[in-house]
């Protein structure tokens, strides 16, 4: 390889950038532009929550402030953690990630999954300790159910750790997602079979309202 190609090699390497970086750059801007207040809920995730953009008419009570970044894993959370959680010094943090994990392409173990989980939450309670931090269970999504076991499995870890630990809540939504049939109920998510409609929200705002705390505007 000649000189110049070596050097237009590296150069492409070097400016790669890594996945999600425009996303969180319009944050990033939006941010300096209108900086949110400090001591709001911070919702934090996957594009569950980045759909989820009326998320604040479901909470009245509450001050949230969304800033989940679609097709996102934990890998990415953890990635953006100080642009996307420590600035805003939030009152509590609620987390909705990990499905993205499950499904994507190296097929992680279930327990490289929630070991992922585990290292975002130490860096959490490394930069804010007494922050109480919800996360909600990986959904049942009918175009990921033949990965369910390895959600279940999840969950159950996170459940499980959530039990020892007062800073961290889990909130189970996969049960209330079920059918009698314990099959996903078909009206609750949109026609991609991924995401969810209103309903499905609904189903959420009831579980994870008691969680919140009263952020501040």
């Amino acid at each position: 390889m000649g000189m110049v190609a070596l050097a237009l090699s590296l150069w492409l390497q070097q400016s790669k950038e890594p996945p999600f970086y425009q996303d969180i750059q319009k944050f990033v801007a939006a941010d300096r532009k209108n900086p949110p207040a400090k001591g709001q809920i911070l919702f934090v995730g996957s594009s569950s929550f980045t759909k989820w953009t009326d998320v604040q008419t479901y909470f009245p009570k509450h001050k949230i402030l969304n800033r989940g970044f679609g097709g996102s894993t934990l890998l990415d959370v953890i990635r953006y953690q100080d642009q996307i959680i420590y600035p805003y010094k939030p009152s509590e943090v609620v987390i909705y990630c990990g499905e993205n994990d499950v499904a994507a392409g190296d097929k992680p173990d279930a327990y490289v999954v929630y070991d992922r989980f585990k290292t975002l939450y130490q860096g959490i309670r490394k930069h804010m300790p007494r922050t109480p931090v919800v996360f909600v269970s990986l959904k049942p999504s009918p175009s990921r159910w033949a990965l369910r076991w390895k959600m279940i499995s999840v969950n159950g870890w996170i459940r499980e750790q959530a039990m020892s630990d007062p800073g961290l809540t889990f909130v189970d939504v996969w049960e209330a997602m079920l059918d009698a049939d314990r099959r996903p109920k078909t009206d609750i998510f949109l026609e991609d079979n991924l995401h969810m409609n209103a309903k499905g929200y609904k189903i959420w705002q009831k579980l994870i309202e008691p969680t919140l705390l009263l952020g501040k505007s």
